[in-house]
């Protein structure tokens, strides 16, 4: 089997950043020291690397988040905000969606209420 062939398999198959990678290892003098179990390896992390990061923008651009930039480690905790970090954090681990529960959100206009939900959803897809 050639090289050629073997890459358009994989392909085929839709494992394009595998072939990707393995287009590079085949070309790179140095990974012909490397074992097979080590590049296959590296081949497999690639991909599955690949696919998670592109899950998750799907994931996010389907959610269609008004801040798709939300995250949780930039929440402002002034205590003139009134946040309690310990509820944030632990709402951060999405324990509420394995238990089926909902989360409400309240608060004045402009204190942060979407990006809030936004912060939680971005936790939500990953």
């Amino acid at each position: 089997m050639t090289t050629q062939s073997t890459i358009d398999k994989l392909i085929e198959m839709r494992l394009t950043s595998m072939s990707d990678a393995f287009r590079i290892q085949m070309d790179d003098p140095k990974m012909k020291e490397i074992s097979f179990e080590d590049r296959f390896g590296m081949l497999v992390d690639i991909e599955y690397s690949n696919r998670k990061s592109n899950s998750l923008k799907r994931l996010i651009r389907n959610a269609g988040f008004d801040q798709p930039d939300a995250y949780i480690g930039n929440i402002n905790y002034t205590s003139g905000r009134k946040l309690n970090r310990s509820l944030i954090e632990r709402l951060a681990t999405c324990e509420y969606i394995t238990e089926h529960r909902n989360l409400f959100i309240t608060g004045a206009t402009g204190s942060g209420k979407t990006y809030l939900a936004c912060a939680f959803g971005m936790e939500a897809c990953k």
